[in-house]
């Protein structure tokens, strides 16, 4: 049996420069300490974050004293006003690469362009980039609604940073037929690229695939996607106590993979969950 990790699993940049930012501000910061929405989309680095007394709330309204934290996934200027009118401490952690994508759009529609954005229409990164379009952005989600688009002279499109790279180039081509001047922009991440070209390799290496990682995590959702189509034995599990004997069955190379919200932790009880796994059963054997 063995065990091959891709390359580039867990933490990305923005992910770890967020978390210093939130436990930077709980050392230095007295009074309450809370993320607008999940700083990231982890169930375990979310309970951890808890207990070191950095919790969330949902809305603005939620905060009356304190300090509140912007999530890696950066806010709308909507959203950015209400806080300051709250008076209360705001500490920015838009991962950079995002706030580059913000800025590129609201540079966009100051100039009169139509901008289309690629992504998951709830996903909190990409209703802020909506809210920097100053009214003339629109999502697409896939290529489907991007052929329902009326055609224009000229428009623009981006995507979510986290997005399939994939399903991007299929809705960019999609506009192709449906715009006289398109600008494409890939403004899909280096990390998430690096990690969705290692999951492919992976996923056409080895007998099994475990994607790690939250289930609301936009990339991390993408790398099983992804992996489930070229290798239908992909599974998506949260933390290691979800993988099952069942799931390793007739496994000889199982391949792990993990997004950019997963702890290494995460990636490495999985590796030991297999091998105890792998250790009992030809025990019994």
């Amino acid at each position: 049996m063995e065990i091959i990790v891709a390359e580039e699993s867990g933490l990305c940049y923005g992910v770890k420069r967020a978390l210093a930012m939130a436990r930077r501000t709980r050392r230095t910061k007295s009074g309450e300490v809370l993320t607008l929405g999940e700083l990231i989309h982890n169930p375990r680095l979310v309970a951890d974050l808890a207990a070191e007394g950095i919790g969330s709330v949902e809305t603005p309204e939620g905060v009356r004293t304190g300090t509140v934290i912007i999530r890696t996934h950066g806010i709308s200027p909507e959203l950015y006003r209400r806080l300051r009118g709250r008076k209360i401490d705001v500490v920015d952690a838009t991962c950079p690469i995002v706030k580059k994508i913000q800025r590129l759009v609201e540079a966009l529609a100051r100039k009169g362009r139509e901008v289309v954005i690629v992504g998951h229409r709830e996903h909190p990164e990409t209703r802020g980039l909506l809210g920097f379009s100053r009214g003339r952005g629109v999502v697409v989600e896939d290529e489907a609604q991007a052929r329902e688009l009326p055609a224009r002279k000229a428009r623009a499109v981006v995507a979510q940073s986290t997005h399939d790279l994939e399903a991007f180039e299929t809705v960019a081509a999609a506009l192709v037929e449906k715009t006289k001047e398109l600008t494409v922009y890939n403004t899909i991440c280096d990390s998430t690229r690096t990690r969705q070209r290692a999951t492919v390799e992976l996923a056409g290496r080895v007998d099994t695939l475990f994607i790690v990682g939250g289930k609301r995590s936009s990339n991390t959702t993408k790398l099983y996607e992804i992996s489930k189509r070229i290798l239908p034995r992909t599974y998506f599990v949260e933390n290691a106590r979800q993988i099952t004997p069942a799931m390793l069955r007739e496994a000889e190379t199982i391949g792990i993979s993990g997004g950019a919200s997963t702890p290494p932790e995460a990636v490495q009880e999985a590796v030991d969950a297999i091998e105890r796994s792998f250790k009992q059963n030809s025990v019994r054997e």
